[in-house]
């Protein structure tokens, strides 16, 4: 019989934080949005307060200041290192890892001998002792059931943060899934869990026993494959190689509103640089690209303009200058002046992979052999010297437009001159 972990990070980018400040542990701490303009993150000591994710700050900043509330901005350079981290130390637990999200990831734990529990305890000590974080850890037979897991892990403080649903009593299992509300099921969103609260199923053990059939003519064929998950009949595969994303998206929200062609022009720039990187990494080319402007929407009282653009590529490329090029002429196209723009962003599609593209038939292949060798040398020591270091002159300097991170911390693990100093 298969087994699924699921390890999770407690409250992963405030416990990324505390790792390095010490301080904050036992404070009330929230991780902001771009622009420090939304709650992301939370300590426990925030949740208890009731304060939701996603709530604007500026609408807490009194009940901050009453609960001496800190708030830090985000620091995505330190939560990727941190995520690298974690996940190389849960290779070494399993052959098979899935990594589902930043700081989630599966493992497959067939075969392993001896107790999961203990198993899990082994898992949160090394990665306490390695790296300063806290996780919990979910065994079962299938991925969602392990999911279930982690959240009684999380939840329940009898489990002492890891929960084996696989080796637990019937009776046990039921009276733990009639206490868990069914929106807690991983798929089972806002909507889907309003329509299944209307048909009086209210808990995961309700939706696990409900009939199969009337399941699937309702909901279709995805909820049927999660009450059987649910029944311990695995139907949803590990990932060993996530598939190339189709699509690849670089947007940002200005720190100050911009009024300038050429303010926008440097963001977008740097937006299509981003997402070029990313095209490359992945072994992948693009025949289109996309980019749009828009104003500030929740200002009415400032005049509104909103337009996009997309333009079809002479030949799939994943060459930065080339596709810098594009949007910067098709900004050029929809750029009306007289407006303060709020945010800019590219998307990348019709991706294919690099090796299939046939090349047309009157191609410089000379200048397409040096793109390669120049993305390459660019990439390796962007790589190698950090995200940035080598950059399009049409990136800009100065790079006014930027997001406010006012309370940003260091990077900690990731820049020679922010490295912790122990004095």
């Amino acid at each position: 019989m298969s087994t699924i972990a699921l390890v999770d990070v407690n409250n992963f980018y405030v416990s990324a934080e505390r790792v390095f400040n010490p301080k904050l542990e036992g404070r009330c701490v929230v991780v902001l949005s771009n622009n420090d303009g939304c709650v992301v993150a939370r300590s426990g000591e925030v949740k208890a307060l009731g304060i939701a994710m996603g709530g604007p700050w500026f609408k807490l900043e009194d009940l901050a200041r009453k609960h001496d509330i800190i708030a830090l901005s985000s620091n995505y350079t330190l939560y990727a290192d941190m995520s690298n981290r974690v996940m190389s130390v849960l290779s070494e637990f399993s052959a098979r890892q899935e990594i589902y999200s930043i700081d989630e990831c599966f493992l497959d734990m067939t075969g392993h001998s001896g107790s999961f529990t203990q198993c899990g305890q082994q898992i949160r000590q090394r990665i306490q002792q390695w790296l300063g974080l806290p996780v919990c850890v979910g065994f079962a037979p299938t991925k969602t059931l392990a999911k279930l897991a982690n959240h009684v892990a999380k939840k329940r403080a009898e489990y002492d943060g890891v929960c084996d649903l696989s080796a637990m009593p019937a009776a046990q299992l039921d009276e733990i899934l009639a206490s868990i509300a069914v929106g807690e099921v991983w798929g089972v969103g806002r909507k889907l869990n309003e329509q299944l609260q209307q048909g009086g199923i209210t808990t995961v053990r309700q939706l696990r026993d409900f009939d199969i059939y009337r399941i699937r003519n309702r909901f279709g064929v995805v909820m049927e494959r999660t009450v059987r998950e649910l029944r311990g009949i695995a139907c949803l595969e590990m990932v060993d190689i996530v598939p190339p994303r189709q699509q690849i998206i670089s947007s940002r929200s200005f720190g100050q509103s911009v009024t300038t062609l050429s303010g926008l022009q440097e963001a977008v720039s740097v937006y299509m640089s981003t997402a070029a990187a990313k095209l490359r990494a992945q072994g992948s080319v693009a025949a289109t690209a996309h980019v749009y402007i828009h104003t500030n929407v929740h200002k009415k009282e400032e005049p509104q303009y909103s337009r996009g653009i997309t333009i079809a590529l002479a030949q799939s490329t994943s060459d930065t200058m080339q596709l810098v090029a594009a949007v910067k002429a098709g900004l050029c196209r929809i750029y009306r002046p007289g407006y303060r723009y709020k945010k800019a962003g590219v998307i990348l599609s019709e991706i294919t992979s690099a090796g299939v593209v046939q090349a047309q038939l009157f191609a410089d292949t000379l200048e397409s052999e040096k793109s390669l060798k120049l993305m390459a040398a660019m990439d390796g020591i962007n790589l190698r010297m950090g995200k940035g270091a080598l950059k399009l002159a049409s990136d800009g300097v100065e790079q006014n437009w930027r997001m406010n991170r006012g309370s940003m911390t260091p990077a900690y693990t990731s820049n020679w001159d922010e490295l912790p100093v122990v004095m």
